[in-house]
């Protein structure tokens, strides 16, 4: 169970600095960058495939996950997912689904 100190470091909108920056590959900037997990979980739904593709096979994903987020729970959730090995359009819903379900919970959770 996440404690509410964690649960908002979870949520909390970051510096542009720390936001995940997607590409199609490497200098390949798409435009798009996610400053929370709100905008992450939003950005994976309107990302091109090949931007997913380039980084969820990186494991950068995960990794800003883990780092910048400091959700270690859904680092694991991801990479345990892309041992699958999804593509294309699976990779964008299953991507989707495990952030939205993270979201959820998070958002859902009692505040005191």
């Amino acid at each position: 169970m996440v404690n509410e100190k964690v649960r908002s470091r979870i949520l909390r909108p970051l510096a542009r600095e720390k936001a995940f920056y997607f590409f199609t590959s490497i200098g390949n900037y798409t435009g798009e960058s996610a400053a929370s997990l709100k905008e992450f979980m939003d950005k994976i739904g309107e990302v091109n495939v090949k931007s997913l593709e380039f980084h969820f096979y990186r494991g950068d994903f995960e990794k800003w996950v883990a780092e910048v987020l400091e959700d270690k729970d859904l680092a694991e959730q991801i990479r345990t997912f892309r041992d699958l090995s999804p593509v294309g359009e699976k990779l964008k819903d299953g991507l989707y689904r495990i952030l939205i379900r993270r979201y959820s919970r998070l958002k859902s959770m009692p505040q005191f």
